[in-house]
């Protein structure tokens, strides 16, 4: 799936209105907010695997990695997300750098334990694609407001975003949307139909709601 992008300091908060204060989140916030995004992104990967669908960003690349071979999704996510820690390091910082890998970490496993969890005997492959889109959007925005992400587009479009003042959710629908129709060589053009549904979907979430002006957090 997809998803998700990074600025030159994590994602920084939108100016205050006059009169109000942004409060910081406490670490405690910060760490039940990366479970409960990190578990709804899970389900929303659920939705897509049990459909045969496919995702943007690093994600799809493992989903299409894990048709191809049969690796676990969660092993492929996490090998690809290596090299964008780097990049997050030194533009986004050593906080936003570790949630973010502790990120990658938890989905990683959750994906790889999903089945003993959660199982759908039959799913239509558009409704998992609008579900899944908008249930994974909603994960992503819960990692953004915390200053966190799943690695790789997801650090790109933060750094879009704070740097040029490019919506997150438009530069990684772009970009999940082409990782998506790179899947034609290898899946049939339906599927990839329902999976660009799913990532316009996915993305919607993110573009309404995470822009300057919507949300303050620090």
């Amino acid at each position: 799936m997809t998803s998700p992008s990074a600025a030159l300091a994590a994602p920084a908060a939108p100016p205050a209105p006059s009169g109000a204060t942004a409060l910081p989140h406490t670490l405690t916030e910060d760490a039940i907010a990366v479970c409960t995004g990190v578990l709804l992104i899970s389900v929303g990967v659920a939705f897509f695997t049990s459909a045969g669908l496919l995702t943007g960003g690093t994600a799809g690349l493992a989903f299409l990695l894990h048709y191809g071979t049969g690796i676990g999704f969660g092993k492929l996510f996490f090998v690809l997300n290596l090299p964008f820690y780097w990049l997050a390091l030194r533009k986004l910082g050593r906080a936003f750098t570790l949630k973010t890998f502790m990120a990658v970490l938890l989905l990683s496993l959750l994906t790889e334990l999903q089945s003993q969890f959660l199982q759908f005997a039959q799913i239509q492959p558009l409704y998992a694609a609008i579900a899944g889109g908008f249930i994974t959007g909603t994960g992503f925005l819960v990692l953004f407001r915390h200053r966190c992400s799943l690695g790789g587009v997801g650090i790109l479009a933060l750094y879009l975003q704070e740097r040029y003042g490019w919506r997150a959710g438009k530069v990684q629908m772009a970009v999940d949307c082409a990782i998506v129709l790179l899947a034609l060589w290898t899946v049939e053009p339906l599927r990839v139909l329902w999976s660009i549904v799913g990532a316009v979907a996915l993305n919607l979430v993110l573009t309404m709601n995470h822009r300057p002006g919507r949300y303050m957090s620090t």
